[in-house]
C-alpha cells in the first residue's frame, strides 16, 4: 500500500531543502565562476519546482498526474539547457574556478541531496511518474555534487577551466535523461489509462 500524504510531508520537506540550498549554491557558482556548481544549484531551484509540484499533483486523477509528469519532464531538462549556455560562456572565458569554495559548497550540496534522497528512496516505487521525477532528481544531485567535488580536487593539480566544462556538461547530460525517463514514464501511464479500443 502506497501512503499519499507520506509521500506529499516527503516532497514538501525536500523542496524546502532545495529551495535554501538553491541560494547559497548560487550565489558561490556566480562569485567563483564554475559551470558544474551553476549546473547544481539551476538543478536545486529545479528540484525544489519538481516537489512543490508533485506536493500539490499527488492527489489528483491519475490521468492528471500523468500530464504532471510530462511537465515535469520538461522541467527537468531545463537546468541541461541552462548549463550548455554556461559552458558556452565559460569556454569564452576560461578561468578555472576557485577549489576551495567550489569542494566546500558542493560538500554541503551532496550532504543536502543525500538527505533528500534518503527521504525520496522509501517513494521510489509509488505508482505514476511523479514519484520517479523526485526520485530520479534526488539520484542524480547526489552523483553530480560527487562530480563537483572531484572536480575541486582536480583543479586544485590542473589549474583548468575545462575539467570544470566537461563535469557541468555531465551534470546535464544526467538531467537531460532524467527528463527522458521521466517523459516516458508519463506517457505509458497514458496509454494504460485509455479505455481500450
Amino acid at each position: 500500500m502506497h501512503d499519499t500524504n507520506a509521500l506529499r510531508r516527503t516532497v514538501l520537506l525536500v523542496a524546502i531543502l532545495n529551495l535554501a540550498y538553491f541560494g547559497v549554491e548560487f550565489v558561490v557558482a556566480q562569485v567563483i565562476g564554475s559551470v558544474s556548481l551553476f549546473a547544481d544549484s539551476v538543478d536545486f531551484l529545479e528540484d525544489a519546482s519538481i516537489n512543490l509540484l508533485i506536493f500539490f499533483a499527488a492527489v489528483w486523477s491519475a490521468r492528471r498526474r500523468s500530464y504532471v509528469g510530462s511537465v515535469l519532464a520538461i522541467v527537468i531538462l531545463i537546468p541541461a539547457l541552462a548549463t550548455l549556455w554556461t559552458a558556452v560562456m565559460k569556454i569564452v572565458d576560461p578561468v578555472p574556478p576557485e577549489p576551495l569554495p567550489l569542494s566546500l559548497t558542493a560538500m554541503g550540496a551532496l550532504l543536502v541531496n543525500l538527505a533528500c534522497a534518503l527521504l525520496l528512496m522509501r517513494h521510489r516505487d509509488h505508482p505514476g511518474s511523479l514519484a520517479k521525477a523526485a526520485w530520479l532528481s534526488a539520484r542524480n544531485d547526489v552523483l553530480a555534487d560527487a562530480a563537483i567535488i572531484v572536480v575541486a580536487v582536480l583543479t586544485v593539480w590542473f589549474p583548468t577551466a575545462w575539467i570544470d566544462v566537461v563535469a557541468g556538461l555531465g551534470i546535464g547530460v544526467l538531467n537531460a535523461d532524467a527528463a527522458r525517463t521521466v517523459w516516458m514514464g508519463a506517457r505509458d501511464e497514458r496509454r494504460r489509462l485509455e479505455p481500450e479500443a
